[in-house]
């Protein structure tokens, strides 16, 4: 089963004719952002562009919003987010922005309503360190990149 949480969120000025973030399928993990631009923006290769969703969210204390790219975006245009995921904090109240970065080979334009990145929300959980001087020792030990070739 999976669990349910209640978020509070809010439409920005401007955006209440954009459809909130939501599921495309029954078992999707993440929710689908929308562009909430006011006219067409057009992120040439190479470049990269601060995209509105029309969204804030109040996530409840304890959780956190990834943001992620969407994968049909990356494969068909090379369209990626920069900050990937991008983390929302329970305590952020502010707009849900997203920076687009265009990896492709030609102009990608964003028009208002494209679904452009996508949210996830999960639990988080408070870190105590506990200094040593050693640690366990495993199979991998200190094996780092490449390492499962």
């Amino acid at each position: 089963m999976i669990e349910k949480v209640e978020v509070s969120i809010r439409r920005m000025p401007g955006a209440e004719d954009l459809p909130l973030p939501r599921y495309m399928t029954g078992q999707a993990a993440g929710m689908d952002l929308m562009a909430a631009v006011g006219e067409e923006v057009t992120i040439l290769p190479g470049e990269r562009e601060m995209i509105p969703t029309g969204v804030a969210v109040a996530l409840p204390e304890g959780y956190e919003a990834e943001i992620r790219p969407r994968s049909g975006l990356a494969a068909r245009h090379g369209v990626t987010l920069v900050n990937s995921p991008g983390t929302i904090d329970a305590d952020y109240r502010g707009e849900v922005r997203l920076i687009l970065i265009n990896h492709g080979q030609a102009p990608f334009v964003v028009r208002r309503g494209d679904r452009v990145a996508q949210m996830v929300v999960h639990r988080v959980c408070r870190v105590i360190w506990a200094v040593s001087e050693a640690l366990s020792p495993t199979k991998r030990g200190e094996g780092g990149f490449g390492y499962t070739r």
